[in-house]
């Protein structure tokens, strides 16, 4: 499965961006797709997670309420939607694929990785 993330850039903070996250290979929905970021000088942290078909959703504490994460079956494509952005979002944004149950573990093992994508806010 090859996961291509693309969507990042440059906003003020309140403002708002999406990200996507094209998937390809061999079924790539029988995984579900996540999001995770790396800011500098600071380890990945988990972001947000769905599954394909049942559509469950999994947010990080500090994205809830202001990042929604969705798919589109047809197009094999998860997106990440960002809202209320803050300067403490900036970082290099990744996509991954791997089982629903890996995402619901304290640290989960991706299966799959996309290149990154950076998102910068500015204050």
């Amino acid at each position: 499965v090859q996961l291509q993330a693309s969507g990042g850039g440059l906003v003020q903070a309140g403002g708002s961006l999406r990200l996507s996250c094209a998937a390809s290979g061999r079924n790539p929905s029988s995984y579900a797709m996540g999001w995770f970021r790396q800011a500098p000088g600071k380890e990945r942290e988990f972001v947000a997670a769905i599954k394909w078909g049942g559509g469950s959703t999994l947010y990080a504490d500090s994205v809830k309420g202001r990042f929604t994460i969705s798919r589109d079956d047809d197009k094999n494509t998860v997106y990440l939607q960002m809202n209320s952005l803050k300067p403490e979002d900036t970082a290099v944004y990744y996509c991954a694929a791997s089982t629903w149950s890996e995402f619901l573990q304290r640290n989960p093992v991706m299966i799959y990785w996309g290149q990154g994508t950076l998102v910068t806010v500015s204050s």
